[in-house]
């Protein structure tokens, strides 16, 4: 897991227009092409019909979104299903623990 809150600024010179990994570009063009094939030759009679023909652009746009503390919101979806599928350990490290020592009190 990837725990870890870097500043902003260091990793932006990685990316393209300091925003966009190459996959998220990948994507973001896929559904703009899906849309453009559906644009082209579906017809748009109803206002249904083009919400559903301009969906996968739409839904590849608010994917590669930019969000602060994330890169943006599919990798806060990627995050958040290890999270759930991902069985969760927290290991005690306060003034209490004892190194899996087993304490018995004796009673008088």
């Amino acid at each position: 897991m990837r725990n870890y809150l870097i500043p902003a600024n260091t990793k932006k010179g990685k990316l393209i227009l300091g925003m966009f990994k190459p996959f998220d570009l990948v994507l973001f063009g896929t559904g703009i092409l899906i849309t453009f094939i559906f644009l082209a030759f579906m017809p748009l009679s109803s206002t249904f019909v083009t919400i559903l023909v301009l969906s996968p652009a739409l839904i590849t746009g608010f994917l590669v979104l930019p969000v602060p503390y994330y890169h943006n919101i599919l990798n806060i979806l990627i995050e958040m299903y290890e999270f759930i599928t991902t069985n969760q350990t927290y290991r005690w490290k306060g003034w209490c623990f004892r190194s899996g020592e087993k304490v018995i009190k004796k009673r008088k």
